[in-house]
């Protein structure tokens, strides 16, 4: 079909009601679900969603294993730098170690999108392909920008299951490198030559390895310089515009840096508080301070207005990510005096516990339940994965919370994700180099 191609107006609006789907779901299923909307106009093997925004899980993949699970980041990162913003590649890429023939877009915002197809051709509709890629892209950054609970439950076990598997690998690595120096270094061996060639390449390997852990980490973690001044960015002109002044503390520039869900959700929750602050008519001034406590990332934001905050809007609009990410929340609010909202995050993703007690109280599909809303998955997903109603998703959730006398679907998922009810993220939809 050609770009210029016109569908009837109900096959526009079935298209659009598909679409819908696509986008109204948790960010760990996304590729999967955007791979099925494409499948019948364009054909692929593999799908590839690659975004920085995403911290957590730069890579959303969908198709054949043998290409998916061999796909690196650093393979991606080559590909986007070579396609430029809003334009398109079809041809031959170096993915999973050899040359593949892709489809390649890279919308405005920066987020790729590789698909690679059947057969050795041009890209069919690509105005249309990239518009609806737009929307894709666009519905991710939002996910991300405003750190709803499911993206930070993602990225969250993403960031704990990516600690074990580097932890893991490097001593593994490291020891059988080592290994091999110390026998290739010994006296005792002859061919001097040989010995100084190979002692060069195993040195080559253990510098590689290192380089390789450092990328990742560039990937997953934030520095706090940068980190924090997005957030001034994103807050300042929301601040002028209201008239008021705005005082910047940053965290210091040599601390320690900020896992990716961490630094997402704690501009949000800033956002969230200055936002709640600015409500007040007399507020014509607000200190923004991010700083360390031990091993903690502690948001300080507070006034001098006159003390008039509403405490329980500002506790409702921060609870489901202060849970998620397991934080500390303390809100002050004195007539006359001005208030505070401060929220101390841990930076270390949390060790798995053992059950809670209350969880003894749950049966089977309960368990179930709470495990999926602590991935972050909706009603309709649950329902899905379960295969059951949506209605009987709803009464298990409801069941959920009684059972464990809390009052949000965040509170659950915190309690869900402490006793380590949430599955280690290796599936092969997920791209985990």
């Amino acid at each position: 079909m050609s770009d210029a191609a016109v569908l009837p107006a109900s096959d526009h609006a079935a298209t659009l009601e598909e679409l819908r789907k696509v986008i109204d779901g948790p960010l760990t299923d996304i590729a999967r679900r955007f791979s099925r909307f494409l499948g019948g106009r364009w054909p692929h093997r593999a799908l590839v969603i690659f975004t920085r925004e995403c911290t957590g899980r730069p890579g959303k993949v969908a198709g054949a294993a043998d290409i998916i699970d061999r796909i690196t980041i650093a393979e991606l990162e080559e590909l986007k730098s070579s396609v430029g913003l809003g334009l398109s590649y079809a041809g031959e890429a170096a993915l999973t170690g050899s040359r593949l023939w892709v489809w390649a877009i890279r919308d405005i915002s920066g987020t790729l999108l590789v698909l690679v197809p059947h057969t050795s051709s041009r890209i069919p509709a690509l105005k249309e392909l990239g518009s609806v890629f737009g929307i894709v892209a666009t519905s991710i950054r939002q996910q991300v920008v405003q750190s709803s609970p499911e993206y930070l439950a993602e990225s969250r076990a993403a960031s704990a299951a990516r600690a074990r598997t580097f932890a893991e690998m490097s001593a593994a690595h490291e020891a059988a490198l080592a290994r091999i120096l110390l026998t290739l270094r010994s006296a005792n061996l002859d061919d001097r030559a040989a010995r100084s060639m190979a002692t060069t390449a195993v040195s080559d390997a253990l510098i590689a390895l290192r380089s390789h852990e450092a990328s990742h980490k560039a990937l997953a973690e934030e520095a706090p310089g940068p980190a924090f001044a997005r957030l001034g960015r994103e807050i300042s002109p929301l601040l002028h515009h209201q008239g008021v002044e705005a005082e910047f503390a940053a965290p210091p520039l040599d601390g320690r840096p900020i896992p990716g869900e961490v630094a997402s959700g704690a501009r949000a929750m800033t956002q969230a508080a200055v936002l709640a602050l600015v409500t007040q008519h007399d507020l014509d001034r607000v200190r923004i301070a991010w700083e360390y406590a031990d091993i903690d990332l502690v948001v300080d934001v507070r006034d001098r207005a006159g003390g008039q905050l509403d405490l329980q809007l500002v506790r409702q609009n921060l609870e489901s990510r202060v849970a998620m990410l397991q934080a500390d929340l303390q809100i002050e609010s004195l007539p006359g005096w001005g208030s505070r909202v401060q929220i101390r995050i841990p930076l270390d993703p949390p060790r798995a516990l053992p059950s809670p007690p209350e969880l003894s109280l749950l049966n089977r599909r309960e368990r179930e339940v709470l495990a999926l809303v602590a991935m972050g998955k909706r009603n309709k997903a649950i329902a899905t994965e379960l295969g059951v109603a949506e209605s009987t998703v709803k009464f298990h959730v409801a069941g959920v919370l009684k059972k464990l006398e809390v009052s949000s679907r965040g509170e659950a998922a915190a309690i869900g994700m402490r006793a380590g009810l949430v599955p280690r993220p290796d599936m092969p939809f997920e791209l985990e180099r």
